[in-house]
């Protein structure tokens, strides 16, 4: 199995307790990381043409997972 990159965990390493916490914790959290996880396995399967897509797609994806990253780091700090 390949390494999925942009994992939570990889992308805040600094706050993988805390993610922890939020995800039993706040279902509001719980329910953005569930998004955020799914959504980065898409883009994954897609970049690694498991599942090939159109660049457009890609990208309109990838703004998704930046919107979804965005709010969860602003939970994350709060």
């Amino acid at each position: 199995m390949s390494h999925t990159p942009h994992e939570l965990t990889e992308e805040f390493p600094e706050a993988t307790d805390k993610i922890h916490e939020l995800k039993t914790s706040n279902a509001h959290f719980a329910k953005l990381a569930d998004e955020y996880h799914e959504l980065n396995r898409e883009i994954h399967r897609m970049e690694t043409d498991v599942e090939p897509a159109s660049d457009e797609h890609q990208t309109e994806l990838r703004k998704k997972r930046m919107a979804l990253k965005d709010e969860i780091y602003a939970m994350l700090k709060a």
